[in-house]
């Protein structure tokens, strides 16, 4: 049975949850407020704020395992697991499209942790890029005849505003080991030396082509310390498709932050498990089956949102049976 000031809590946590029930009109209309689709699938996820409440009523007092908590040691906790779930289980992908500017940069996200695809946009195409395995942008400091670094009044090294790399970039010279416009066989089946022509066995033919490079669109590079994603050419009529994952802390705005509901129970596993493992005096068989609730719920939530159902597992099955011609 539940404590008298628990049972007190409850109610109004009661109250505070049939509060936050919505009816079909504001669900799909939003009473008339804009944007209308401000609730449109907000049934599969729960708050933050619910989340802690919860926790914070359920799981910590007298009775249990945990008590005398502080609503920020439960705060801390379920944000960090809602990251930690927004790198690899959950993986919301975000996509943004732009343009890019006269340097050939796509300026990352501000919520930007980790890119999942970066694709070309033309002709109503996406065109997957390939990660560029050569240094393409790069810093640089003005030097005098001998070579030597030249410094201002107040002894920081001098910068030019393009370094020799990122002007062959942005210029188009740069050669490229790609099947692009810089590849420095680009269009011919052979080079001239002195009226002569040679010719290697893989061009034309490219038997042992190496297939990391064998791309013919744009290749990419991320600069992470600049916060921007260099590309080696672009048409001026394509634009930029990024696909990336965020933390899930939505700007670090509390109130926006939630989490699917596949993996609540898993978060408060997360919680708990965070909270005993961080504690002194707790035995080590409670922090191990702890962990154990953490990790058996986590893969039930994976399993859940993987959404294999028997249609797409035959549809499957089905397409590998062909005949090869």
């Amino acid at each position: 049975m539940l404590s008298l000031d628990k049972h007190k809590k409850y109610q109004n946590h009661k109250k505070q949850v049939n509060m936050s029930y919505i009816n079909q009109y504001e669900y799909y209309e939003n009473n008339g407020n804009t944007p209308e689709d401000a609730n449109w699938g907000s049934y599969q996820y729960v708050s933050l704020q619910d989340i802690v409440n919860n926790f914070m009523l359920m799981y910590q007092g007298n009775h249990e395992l945990l008590n005398n908590l502080n609503r920020y040691q439960v705060l801390f906790h379920a944000k960090r697991g809602i990251q930690e779930l927004n790198y690899d289980a959950m993986r919301n992908i975000k996509i943004l499209q732009l343009q890019l500017d006269g340097s050939l940069r796509f300026i990352l996200p501000s919520d930007y942790v980790n890119w999942v695809r970066i694709s070309k946009w033309q002709d109503g195409l996406l065109y997957p890029l390939t990660e560029n395995i050569q240094t393409n942008y790069g810093n640089a400091y003005l030097q005098d005849n001998q070579g030597k670094i030249l410094f201002d009044l107040d002894g920081n090294a001098l910068s030019p505003q393009n370094s020799e790399i990122d002007l062959a970039r942005i210029t188009g010279s740069a050669k490229s080991i790609y099947l692009n416009e810089g590849h420095p066989y680009d269009n011919q089946s052979g080079f001239c030396v002195d009226g002569c022509w040679y010719f290697e066995y893989r061009i034309g033919s490219r038997f042992g082509l190496n297939t990391e490079t064998a791309n013919s669109n744009p290749t990419f590079a991320i600069d992470k310390q600049n916060g921007v994603i260099n590309f080696s050419s672009i048409d001026s009529e394509c634009s930029i498709v990024l696909e990336y994952v965020s933390d899930g802390m939505e700007g670090g705005n509390d109130a926006n932050i939630s989490v699917n509901k596949l993996f609540e129970e898993f978060l408060y596993a997360y919680i708990r498990y965070s909270l005993l493992n961080g504690r002194l005096g707790v035995q080590e068989y409670i922090v191990n089956r702890a962990r154990k609730d953490k990790s058996s719920l986590l893969r039930n939530a994976k399993l859940r949102l993987s959404n294999i159902h028997p249609g797409r597992l035959l549809m499957n099955l089905r397409g590998q049976n062909k005949w090869l011609k």
